[in-house]
């Protein structure tokens, strides 16, 4: 119990308190959660309207569907997304178990030879499985950065509000401005650097050198690298 960082039942009867039992399935619950939330991004990514990402094939004759070759489905992640959903469910009776006729009825008892071992086992097996997908992910940079221009440079519309802000602008007033000069780019199916030139030649508000500063994503990243930093040296 030492190596394996074990405590002790302080008020031990003829049984293990429970809530020792819904503590764990809980724990793993939220382990396998986190592993679907990273599987269904991956999975997303992958749709060929986006193509940002794509799981690698296991082996050169891995067919991705059984009705279209050109296919290239994520079959890994749809499992661990699949087999996720069933270690949440064995959570729910966990929580039932927990309650016992004076504290020593069986109604737990076959429950729990089936909750407790498919638990872990699937939830080891999940882990594994997503482990795997990560280190063979396929990532697309080229096209994140074709799926950016495609969107004719509106995610940044936030960039160039922040950037009238520093630079004395109100807030209320800058978001007002980009607010309307967005729904303009829309309508007229122009970027938003076109429509905000227009504007800015106008109330002459920032250089060309800080428009462009402020509708290049990668100078929009905040503190990206260090949160990354951060919680890679936490866990090595």
């Amino acid at each position: 119990m030492q190596d394996l960082r074990l405590g002790i039942e302080d008020g031990a009867t003829q049984i293990v308190g429970r809530d020792r039992y819904v503590e764990l399935l809980s724990t793993l619950s939220n382990i396998a959660t986190s592993m679907e939330k990273f599987a269904t991004e991956i999975r997303n990514l992958q749709r060929s309207e986006i193509g940002e990402v794509a799981e690698a094939f296991e082996s050169k004759k891995q067919v991705g569907s059984s009705t279209m070759p050109h296919k290239r489905n994520p079959i890994t992640c749809e499992q661990i997304c699949g087999l996720a959903r069933l270690v949440r469910s064995y959570a729910s009776p966990a929580y039932e178990n927990a309650i016992q006729w004076h504290e020593r009825d069986l109604c737990n008892s076959a429950g729990e030879r089936f909750i407790l071992p498919h638990s872990i086992i699937l939830s080891d097996w999940i882990v594994y499985k997503t482990n795997n997908v990560f280190k063979n992910l396929k990532v697309f940079p080229e096209r994140m950065k074709k799926n950016i221009e495609i969107s004719k440079g509106l995610p940044m519309a936030e960039s160039l509000m922040t950037t009238l802000i520093s630079k004395g602008m109100g807030r209320g007033d800058a978001h007002e401005l980009m607010r309307k000069i967005s729904l303009e780019a829309v309508k007229q199916n122009k970027s938003l650097k076109e429509v905000f030139l227009v504007e800015n030649k106008k109330l002459k508000l920032l250089t060309g050198k800080e428009i462009n500063d402020a509708l290049n994503p990668e100078n929009y990243l905040g503190a990206t690298d260090k949160i990354i930093d951060c919680i890679i040296r936490r866990f090595n």
